[in-house]
């Protein structure tokens, strides 16, 4: 893992330069505010004021990929904020046990994330975006739900990558929601995303969807096809390109119309 990480550095040398900034997660709805968080603040060049995306990491932590995305979105003319939830909660990788720190808990984060970024003058307040990938984008699927009212908050949009999908808990999405996920998936399964699909959003229409049938988790990595707490993680290329763009156009839609 350490050589993928060494490798997408590479990548990231003429990367995003960020400032560390803290702010408190806040309680919303069921989950409870925890310890005050750590985040690098990103923004682009020029005046603003800016839309902003909230960039919640993997189960790995604040790394690398982190950056990569920071950077993407920065050069898409947004002011990004990523929150660490692992570190100030005495943990930097939950890849091994998942449920250490859940999606729930990080709801709080994003909240405070929201909260923080409706205090800078640059900031758009009211055109927040948040992106999560893998445990950030099971976070991202939980703060979709209504329960945790985000979008009085500023949020207008969420991006999930290869996230938990549970049937039981995520069809009251109150956020125009899109979900990117590989069917050869085999740490979160498609087959979850597709139940839950099944069970039925109570707003369907703000919901998409794309399944890439030839990805497996991780397609957006640039990195060597590697095996990782027994799950396979693999780049593809058209996936990712695909998923970038549609990416790039949903935020675009919410977050900077017309």
């Amino acid at each position: 893992m350490r050589s993928v990480l060494a490798l997408l550095l590479l990548l990231l040398a003429s990367g995003a330069r960020g400032e560390s900034v803290r702010f408190p997660s806040i309680a919303t709805g069921p989950a409870d505010a925890g310890p005050e968080i750590k985040a690098t603040l990103y923004r682009p060049a020029g005046e603003g004021p800016f839309p902003a995306i909230v960039l919640a990491h993997t189960c790995a932590g604040v790394n690398a990929h982190t950056q990569l995305w920071a950077k993407r979105l920065t050069d898409w003319g947004y002011v990004v904020v990523a929150p660490d939830s692992f570190n100030p909660r005495g943990v930097s990788n939950v890849c091994s046990r998942g449920n250490a720190v859940t999606g729930n808990q990080r709801v709080a984060d994003m909240m405070g994330a929201l909260e923080f970024l409706a205090t800078l003058p640059f900031v758009r307040r009211d055109r927040i975006g948040l992106i999560g990938h893998s445990h950030g984008g099971w976070t991202a699927m939980r703060s979709a739900q209504k329960i945790y009212r985000l979008p009085a908050h500023g949020l207008r949009a969420i991006v999930a990558y290869y996230p938990l999908c549970q049937a039981a808990f995520d069809t009251e999405v109150d956020v125009p929601l899109l979900i990117l996920i590989g069917d050869r998936d085999d740490w979160t399964a498609a087959s979850s995303c597709r139940r839950l699909q099944a069970a039925g959003f109570t707003r369907p229409e703000l919901v998409q969807a794309v399944y890439y049938p030839d990805a497996y988790h991780s397609f957006d990595m640039p990195a060597p096809p590697r095996t990782y707490e027994g799950h396979r993680l693999v780049y593809d290329s058209d996936a990712a390109k695909d998923a970038e763009a549609r990416t790039r156009a949903f935020f675009a839609k919410y977050l900077t119309p017309p």
